[in-house]
């Protein structure tokens, strides 16, 4: 795609959310010269390229070398997030199928009286979180907190932790760690 300066310009152009009027307007050139550009039944010169994309603005260099392609899923419905949990507790991943996925984000919801397992968990890496609905009991080394909608967390991940629903109701939370997890 990188010689196909007509369609890389409208790319970018709708990337950064800018109307072709507008881009015309901004730098300059003509609407209908801007349109047969990127149909790319019309070359522009490198000044005239130069001009329209100081107007987005991004350089030439960048303009050629930038990947304005998404190789991998953007957006994901509900249905479309992985259950990466285990008895009682659901664990939706956000991404699962992103082969250089560098973390889990998860949308975390433990029904009354579940946990995470009697024995702690310790692996390396981060991971933060906020409630969102209920409560949720978090214990990381002798240290233990019930955290209620609203409230969050980040810690090393190195240190034995486990959560737990110590409520009546479903506690939901989402969470993000480092690396990510293959579950």
């Amino acid at each position: 795609m990188s010689d196909d300066v007509g369609g890389r310009l409208r790319a970018l152009r709708t990337l950064r959310g800018i109307s072709q009027r507008e881009l015309a307007k901004r730098c300059g050139v003509t609407h209908s010269s801007l349109s047969l550009i990127e149909q790319s039944k019309v070359s522009p010169s490198v000044s005239s390229l130069k001009k329209i994309l100081d107007a987005i603005p991004i350089s030439v260099g960048d303009f050629f070398t930038m990947d304005l392609e998404n190789r991998d899923q953007v957006f994901y419905s509900a249905d479309e997030l992985t259950d990466m949990g285990s008895g009682d507790v659901i664990f939706k991943l956000v991404g699962a199928n992103r082969a250089s996925r560098a973390l889990s984000f998860m949308i975390e919801t433990y029904p009354a009286g579940s946990d995470t397992g009697r024995e702690m968990i310790a692996h390396q890496g981060e991971e933060a979180g906020v409630v969102l609905e209920g409560e949720i009991e978090i214990t990381i080394g002798g240290e233990s907190r019930v955290l209620s909608a609203g409230e969050a967390y980040y810690f090393d991940t190195n240190v034995p932790h486990r959560f737990r629903n110590p409520g009546d109701v479903a506690c939901k939370l989402v969470s993000c760690c480092t690396p990510a997890k293959t579950f």
